[in-house]
């Protein structure tokens, strides 16, 4: 084993590692695993030019950049679907810029060419054993009691991923902030980055959290048990005061995968309190809110994202739907409060706002 000399990045991925147990390096014979934490030099700098560090600092990276990585796959029609390989490999592809490895499987034609990164071994703690994100959560909901009734969920979900629903559910959040209402977050499904919660803590959530505090770099391939399992651990923590809302968003499009395990689930689908469904385009939208009604039998309470920022794809979705849509990208809070939340529970007309809540 070599020991592991400071001047590296740790990324977002390795968000639940403590610096202590980053201390050797070792070319094990293992098969790589989730969460499995590698130590690495960037070789050829493509598509992904920086690193998100743990604390959400974006950092540029250079041929010869130090890093810790982590194993996880990736889905992400705009970008790339990787998978983490059958065996170690000496040079991996960055696929996403908080520090996910794997090989890239398919590739959007309009991205280059993943960043690679040479791996000089498994990254080990003090006594040799090699780290692994998911033995190290930051959240251990267990032995807490579920109550009920529970926190009101706001479920922001899409067509696909970058159609709005990051912003959507930022808007949620201050809508019900400025709201007074108290205002808990989750991003439940995709791969790590930091920037999509942070956006909803400044929004006024908090706490907040993703897979990532669970030590989940990514939920891509993950067993059903294990994706249901997250949002369960999630709820449990932040969703038990019935007087919170937790606003919780799902990545990708609601034919994924995961998305489409947790909307298939009668638990999930039982604790939504309102839907909001985002889209690129007026068409999309429609097209989705088909596939919500037919195979989940959802009908959501607000239309967003991208198209909703186009007075045009808002016209041709209000001559087809009734939903109300809004502008993520400027927000209405009134509008979207009075959306979210009951008639007795609207804010004033001023939208003054109680600097004072818990």
């Amino acid at each position: 084993m070599k020991k592991i000399r400071r001047g590296f990045i740790h990324p977002s991925a390795a968000f639940t590692l403590n610096r202590r147990l980053i201390r050797f390096c070792a070319p094990l014979d293992k098969r790589p695993e989730i969460g499995d934490a590698v130590y690495g030099t960037i070789v050829r700098v493509g598509q992904h030019s920086s690193l998100e560090n743990r604390f959400g600092r974006i950092h540029m990276i250079h041929d010869g950049t130090k890093a810790v990585f982590v194993f996880g796959n990736r889905y992400a029609p705009d970008f790339y679907e990787g998978v983490i390989p059958e065996r170690m490999e000496s040079e991996v592809d960055l696929l996403a810029r908080s520090g996910v490895v794997g090989l890239v499987k398919t590739k959007n034609s309009r991205m280059k060419d993943p960043t690679r990164a040479r791996i000089h071994g498994y990254v080990c703690d003090a006594k040799g054993r090699v780290v692994n994100t998911r033995e190290h959560p930051l959240l251990l909901p267990r032995g807490r009691t579920r109550r009920e009734p529970r926190a009101r969920m706001i479920l922001v979900c899409g067509t696909a991923m970058n159609s709005g629903k990051s912003l959507a559910a930022s808007a949620c959040c201050w809508a019900l902030t400025t709201a007074r209402q108290r205002v808990r977050a989750s991003k439940i499904t995709g791969t790590a980055s930091l920037q999509d919660i942070l956006h909803m803590n400044d929004a006024g959530a908090s706490p907040y959290a993703d897979f990532t505090y669970l030590g989940y770099p990514s939920t891509y391939l993950l067993p059903q048990e294990e994706v249901l399992g997250i949002f369960d651990k999630l709820d449990l923590k932040y969703a038990n005061n019935p007087k919170n809302f937790w606003v919780v968003e799902l990545a990708d499009g609601i034919n994924q995968r995961e998305t489409a395990m947790l909307l298939a689930s009668p638990t999930v689908r039982g604790r939504i309190h309102r839907l909001v469904f985002c889209a690129n385009d007026a068409f999309g939208a429609i097209g989705g809110l088909r596939m919500l009604k037919e195979k989940f039998g959802l009908a959501p309470d607000a239309l967003s994202g991208v198209c909703s920022s186009s007075p045009l794809h808002a016209r041709e979705l209000r001559d087809f739907t009734a939903i109300p849509i809004f502008n993520s990208a400027q927000a209405d809070l009134r509008q979207l409060a009075e959306i979210l939340l009951a008639p007795g529970e609207c804010p004033p007309a001023n939208n003054e706002t109680n600097d004072n809540y818990d």
